[in-house]
């Protein structure tokens, strides 16, 4: 962050957080933002926790994208869109140590956005279930997750697209997928994602996540304007966004997390993601299969 300023209060297990951030954003691409807000939260002796956010966009120069009318045409840049946008966040992470439930945990996020300055109101929700087999050798987990980021619907004039403003960027977390995560950032989207990860020893993890993802609202720009294009009718060419088929990818990633001393950390990744439909349907040719992979070390003094 450029600055930041917190401030915090603990009574027992409550916390009450207010903060004022301002990131620090490339020269080219400045939106000069700065937010507050203020965070309730309650944290259990087991992990669980019950949280309530506030956020407001005291300014942002950051622009927002409308779709076209009807789903044709080009698509609206809204100047200074995420001036004054607010967010409230309810989210928690509940579990049992004991009796049938044993063992399961569910976590949620429910988010809603608007600004009245210019007719905003979008939405999102994360819901997640797992099991962990606590008494079975390498202590299996299985997570079974779904997410949802509103798009614009182009046949309101209201604006419904979902900004994700700064979320954690981890696959485990907010990223929907690996390699689609670069491309599908949290808005106009949704996913079931489905993850087993396994502990070989105390000091590895090796998980395997699957997520199919798919676009939230057809016709309605996905990221920043994606899948602009002309297409043949019979009436000649006309302008489009987004894709007309939901289905955008699925994407494979499989991580190798090692502890290797108690301040250094090795995390080797490999990813994949397959074109759905959608994509197949919006671009010339054959998609393009994205891959990639990596190896990070992490030390921390």
């Amino acid at each position: 962050w450029k600055q930041a300023a917190i401030g915090r209060i603990i009574n027992g297990r409550q916390t009450i957080t207010g903060y004022f951030i301002e990131p620090r954003e490339l020269p080219s691409n400045n939106g000069r933002n700065q937010l507050a807000g203020v965070d309730f939260r309650y944290d259990a002796p087991n992990e669980d926790f019950l949280g309530f956010t506030y956020i407001n966009v005291l300014r942002s120069e950051s622009p927002y994208i409308r779709a076209a009318p009807g789903g044709t045409g080009e698509p609206t840049i809204i100047s200074d869109g995420r001036d004054q946008t607010n967010v409230v966040n309810l989210y928690f992470r509940g579990s049992r140590d004991a009796g049938p439930l044993r063992n399961w945990f569910i976590t949620g996020d429910v988010a809603y956005q608007w600004n009245n300055r210019i007719n905003m109101s979008a939405w999102a929700a994360r819901g997640q279930i797992g099991y962990k087999f606590a008494d079975t050798p390498w202590t299996p987990t299985l997570i079974y997750t779904a997410k949802y980021f509103s798009g614009d619907n182009p046949d309101t004039p209201k604006l419904e697209r979902f900004d994700p403003l700064y979320y954690e960027g981890s696959p485990g977390i907010w990223a929907t997928g690996a390699e689609s995560s670069m491309v599908f950032i949290n808005t106009n989207v949704k996913a079931l994602e489905f993850s087993g990860a396994v502990q070989p020893s105390q000091k590895i993890t090796v998980t395997l996540r699957y997520s199919y993802i798919a676009a939230a609202q057809l016709d309605s720009p996905l990221q920043f304007g994606q899948a602009t294009r002309f297409v043949r009718t019979p009436s000649g060419y006309n302008l489009v966004d987004g894709v007309t088929r939901s289905h955008l990818s699925d994407d494979f990633f499989l991580e190798y997390n090692q502890i290797l001393t108690s301040n250094m950390f090795l995390t080797i990744g490999l990813a994949a993601s397959f074109p759905g439909a959608g994509i197949k349907a919006a671009i010339p040719g054959k998609a393009p299969t994205w891959t990639g992979a990596f190896a990070n070390v992490v030390i921390n003094f």
